[in-house]
Parts: C-alpha cells; structure tokens; sequence
C-alpha cells in the first residue's frame, strides 16, 4: 500500500513538475496547428498549384512560338550507266541543308473552347482554395475537441485523485480501528481492496492522459509530441445557446462540401460547353520566318540560300466523327443531372445530420443541468456518510457505495459537458462556422 502511494505520489509531481511556462489556449493551438500540420501544408501548396494553372496561356488564349535550327548532310557515290555502253563514277559528292527559322501558330477561334478551359482553370483554383479551407476547418474541429477531451480527461484525473484520497482517508480510520479492535480484518483487507483498486484506475488515467496530450501536439504539428501542455482552461463551458433554424440556413451558404459539391457541377456545365466547342469551325493562323542553306557538290550551283517569310490562316470545320461529337455532349449532359442529384443528395444528408446533432446537443444540455443536480446530491449524500462512517454508524460496503455514488456522478457530468462540446463543434463545421474558434472574441 506504502508503494502505490509512493507512485501515485511521484506521478502527481511529475505531472505538474515538468509543466511548461507558456500556457496554450484553445486558439493559440489553432494557430500553431495551421502553421505546422502537415496536411495544411500539403493542401496549400496543392492550392498553389491550382493557382499558377489559371493562366491564359494554359488556356490557349496565346499563340506558341518557336525557334528551331539544325543541319541535314548527305554523302553519296554516284554510278553511270550510259547509252552506249559506257559508265562512269563519282565517290563522295557532299551535300547539305542549314535552316533556321522562327514559327508561330495561333487558334484564333475554336468554338468558345478556349474560353471553357479557361474559366475552368479558374474554378479549379477556387476548388484549390476551397479544398484547403475543407482541411482547415477538419484541422480546427479535430484540435478543438482533442483540447476539451484533454480537459475532460484532466478532470477525470482529478476525480480519481480525490478518490484515492477518499479510498486513503477510510483505510486510515479501518486500520486505526483494526488496532483497538473495534474493526475486524475482513473490514481492513476490503479497505485495502478498494484502495488499490482506486489507485489502478489512477494509473491508468495518468496513461490517458498523456495519450490525449500526444494526439494533440501531432495535431499541432509539434515536433516534442511528448511535451507536457499547460493549456488555460480547466472546465468545459459551451459558447451561447445555437438555434437550429440559423444554424441550417449558414449550411446552406456556408458549408464547404455543398459548395464543392456546387463548384464540381459548375465544372461539369464547363465540360459541356467544351463538347460543344466543336460544333463550331475553327480558325488557326501560322506564320514563321526562316533561313535555308542548301550546298552541292555537284551540279552549276554550289550553294543556294532562301530567306524570307511565311503565313497561313487555316479555317475548317469537323463534319463528321463517327458521331462522337453527339455522343460525348449527351454524356457531359448525364454528367450534370448527376451532379444535381449529388447536390441534392448532399443536402438531405445534412439536413438528417444536422437533425440528429442538433436533438444530440439539446439532450446533453439537459442532461448536463441534470448532472450537476445529481453532483450536488452524491457529493452531500457522501459527505453525511463520511460523518456517520467516522462515528460508527455506518457500514464499509455503504461507504464505498457513496462513494462510487460520488464518482459516477463526477464522470456522468464530465461526459455530457464533453458529449454537449462535441456536439457544438460539429454543428458549427456542418454550418461552416468552425473558424469562430480561432479568436473566439
């Protein structure tokens, strides 16, 4: 018994002993997690990736220009058959072609397709930057409820320590009254019971604790993921009572899947109006300048040279493509009903999820009141069953049931004020609301 108050001891000062000077906040976590979470990074720089493909020249809206050079050389033997019998032969005759020259080639017009790709480049930067805000909010809902299950389950631990205490108390008197004689050994060896046993759950709490407090730093990105926090809150509060109605209406306009969702369907409608580009005739011009060297070893001219410029407009239309045109414009039409289905789709599941989270807030609210009714009573219940133990009129077994009585009600209202902000946090992400978190004021 003298060596698990030792430990537990040990602990209790370790825990509090190796605790840092800065004190973290909920938003200062935040903070530290958008500036080193490794997923937020990573969506960023896929944003920024997005961001440098919404160009016109991706788009086609410029023409492409090239400068080219190069050499082209023969060596030949020539052999004669003349008409009247003779021959003749001629071994290494060189010739050569040198050209440079620079060329230009434009789609003036192709049937509003490049007007298509280009306003589709912009909608993929703002699904770029939209798949980054969807990361954040993930990241800010995960740090907002690993930090109040952090605090929930440092409350539990001091629950447990009071327990221990208790457990501590009653064993003193059963031994004292195991001296005199006025308590039997099955009364002490039950009191040593139920102390080691309040000291296991202790333990145990002390390693959840900690497993709490590393999923947190990984979530902010720390590099010490086994770095004690002092973070500034001790109890969960929640933040002014929500209203269902408002609540749905900022999902509506707020919440990032549907306007993704929104975003895919107006990629689709770009889609079609890709498709039906080639219904339309295409214009292209070309122009280039160029240098040509030719030179002979044979023959009256030994080198012959052409500069000069050349142009062209090429303007054609797709008659017909194995019906391919009607084909892939019917398929970018299914595209878009199914994108119409996806969002409505979308909207009945968070019209179901915003149901069942909003009746889910709303009972652990009352049970929360509940709870802290239920607190006030266990704790006096055991407070006059201390008393009564103390003076002898009252069991071990019925002590330890205030007891137990104490601390299931400590935990009930740990779990519903938990249950409660969880609940509230996820109704603000389904309502695009998560970000108040971060500089709350």
């Amino acid at each position: 018994m003298k060596r698990n108050i030792l430990i537990i001891t040990c602990l209790t000062v370790c825990h509090f002993a190796v605790y840092p000077q800065e004190v973290f906040t909920l938003d200062k976590c935040i903070e530290t997690g958008l500036q080193n979470n490794f997923s937020v990074r990573i969506s960023q720089n896929e944003e920024q990736i997005s961001s440098n493909n919404a160009t016109i020249g991706n788009a086609g809206y410029l023409p492409v220009v090239d400068l080219s050079g190069g050499y082209n050389g023969n060596v030949y033997d020539y052999n004669y058959d003349y008409s009247d019998g003779t021959t003749g032969k001629t071994s290494n005759i060189n010739s050569g072609t040198t050209n440079a020259g620079i060329n230009l080639n434009w789609t003036i017009f192709d049937g509003f397709g490049i007007q298509a790709d280009y306003d589709r480049l912009k909608e993929l930067k703002r699904m770029g930057e939209l798949n980054t805000r969807i990361t954040i909010e993930d990241l800010v809902a995960d740090i907002a409820a690993e930090y109040y299950n952090l605090i929930r389950q440092r409350i539990k631990l001091n629950n447990l320590r009071s327990a221990v205490r208790l457990s501590r108390e009653r064993l003193r008197i059963v031994e004292e009254r195991y001296i005199i004689g006025s308590m039997s050994r099955l009364d002490l060896q039950q009191a040593k019971v139920d102390f080691n046993a309040d000291s296991s759950k202790l333990l145990t709490q002390f390693e959840t604790v900690n497993t709490s407090q590393i999923s947190l730093n990984e979530l902010m990105g720390l590099d010490s993921v086994n770095r004690i926090l002092k973070i500034k809150d001790t109890v969960i509060i929640y933040s002014s009572l929500l209203e269902e109605h408002e609540l749905w209406d900022k999902t509506l306009s707020n919440n990032a899947l549907l306007i993704a969702s929104q975003k895919n369907m107006t990629l689709s409608e770009l889609d079609y109006r890709k498709v039906r580009s080639r219904n339309y005739p295409y214009l292209r011009f070309n122009a280039g300048y160029g240098y040509t060297a030719n030179k002979y070893d044979t023959g009256d001219v030994d080198l012959q040279k052409r500069m000069g410029l050349n142009y062209g407009i090429t303007l054609g239309f797709t008659i017909f493509d194995g019906m391919n045109r009607k084909r892939e414009q019917r398929n970018a039409q299914i595209q878009i009903k199914n994108r119409e289905l996806r969002i409505q789709e979308l909207e009945l599941s968070l019209k179901a999820d915003m149901s069942n989270l909003f009746m889910a807030y709303k009972n652990n609210l009352e049970l929360w009141e509940l709870e802290k009714e239920n607190l006030v009573a266990a704790r006096e219940n055991y407070e006059i069953s201390i008393e009564r133990y103390k003076l002898g009129d009252l069991a071990g077994i019925e002590l330890r049931e205030a007891q137990n009585n104490l601390l299931e009600a400590e935990e009930r209202l740990s779990i519903a004020e938990y249950n409660t902000k969880l609940c509230e946090i996820s109704l603000l992400q389904l309502s695009g609301q998560i970000l108040t978190y971060l500089h709350p004021e």
